[in-house]
């Protein structure tokens, strides 16, 4: 597991809140500004159905393994609730100063450009967990 903190916890240590804690704070839907390392990743996070919904907007700095990290998290929540997929959405390409590592990164991983209704253009990938 990776040594990532978020918010200065560790994977484990937000794993071990309350389940109604973790939604009230963090699966909101909302925007939220999240510390992932040395990166401020601005994102909405949020559950539907049998999915966790994963929208990242802005990635600020960052560089060791920000994605993998929020992944493993993301994939570890997903089996423990019992979810089927994590839908990812990223619009972060389309920042001020895109990454090119990263518009690389995902196109590896199979992220295609899609347009979604109420969401608009993104890098979109749905995974089933057993996949994840």
């Amino acid at each position: 597991m990776s040594a990532l903190r978020f918010e200065g916890y560790t994977a484990d240590q937000l794993l071990a809140f309350p389940d109604e804690h973790f939604r009230a704070f963090v699966l909101t839907g909302e925007p939220l500004v999240v510390r992932i390392g040395s990166a401020e990743v601005l994102g909405q996070f949020a559950v539907s159905g049998d999915t966790l919904i994963l929208e990242l907007a802005q990635i600020d700095e960052g560089g060791e393994g920000v994605l993998p990290a929020l992944a493993a998290l993301a994939e570890r929540y997903t089996r423990r609730q019992n979810l089927r997929f994590i839908e990812w959405r990223v619009h972060a390409l389309h920042c001020a100063r895109p990454k090119l590592r990263l518009r690389r990164m995902l196109e590896q991983k199979g992220f295609a450009v899609q347009t979604l209704p109420v969401v608009g253009e993104c890098r979109w990938r749905r995974v089933p967990v057993d996949a994840a």
